[in-house]
């Protein structure tokens, strides 16, 4: 079941909007917070998108599609974090969730959201302080984070987690002077 705290369907004056997706091809976590210019953190919405009813592979997708542009029209985020597809012994299971993650990408790049990418090892190493982190410790974190009560669903709360994540880097390329992660990198190398 959604959860909402907010009432606003838009982030308030000097406050950015980030929509954190954890892909999967069964079910699929969103969770949107905002991120005030001091980097205060607000939640906003959680909830996971479940695509196992749909008759086909086809029609998971498209309910994905659907659902994303749905919650994209009535939060209004200003960006997009998602998690990078990680290596799977499984190749069918590999090959479906990374096509669930292209869909993803597609509707949030189809409404003009800048979207940024993140590893798993990367989102736990922020969240948790180590990147090799288990998904309870995660869950925990998040809801102190957020100042959230009760157990948090798993895929909602990978998805808040990305989108804190998200948070944590544009705060630091914010403090770098530089505008894009990308160029955060390229400014890091540049040092040596």
């Amino acid at each position: 079941m959604p959860a909402d705290i907010s009432n606003s369907d838009c982030a308030a004056p000097g406050f950015t909007r980030v929509l954190g997706i954890d892909p999967g091809s069964q079910r699929t976590g969103v969770g949107i917070i905002d991120v005030s210019a001091d980097g205060k953190l607000s939640h906003v919405h959680h909830q996971p998108i479940i695509l196992l009813a749909a008759e086909s592979f086809p029609l998971r997708l498209r309910k994905l599609l659907d659902d994303l542009w749905e919650l994209i029209a009535r939060y209004r985020p200003d960006e997009v974090a998602i998690e990078q597809v990680f290596l799977s012994n499984n190749a069918m299971s590999a090959l479906k969730l990374g096509q669930a993650r292209g869909a993803a990408i597609a509707a949030c790049v189809a409404r003009d959201l800048p979207v940024s990418e993140y590893a798993a090892k990367e989102i736990k190493l922020g969240i948790v302080g180590s990147g090799g982190a288990d998904k309870q410790q995660v869950q925990h974190m998040v809801g102190v984070m957020l100042g959230l009560q009760g157990k948090l669903q798993a895929d909602a709360a990978d998805a808040l987690a990305v989108a804190i994540t998200h948070a944590h880097v544009r705060a630091s390329a914010d403090r770098l002077g530089v505008a894009t992660r990308a160029a955060w990198g390229r400014k890091g190398r540049g040092r040596g």
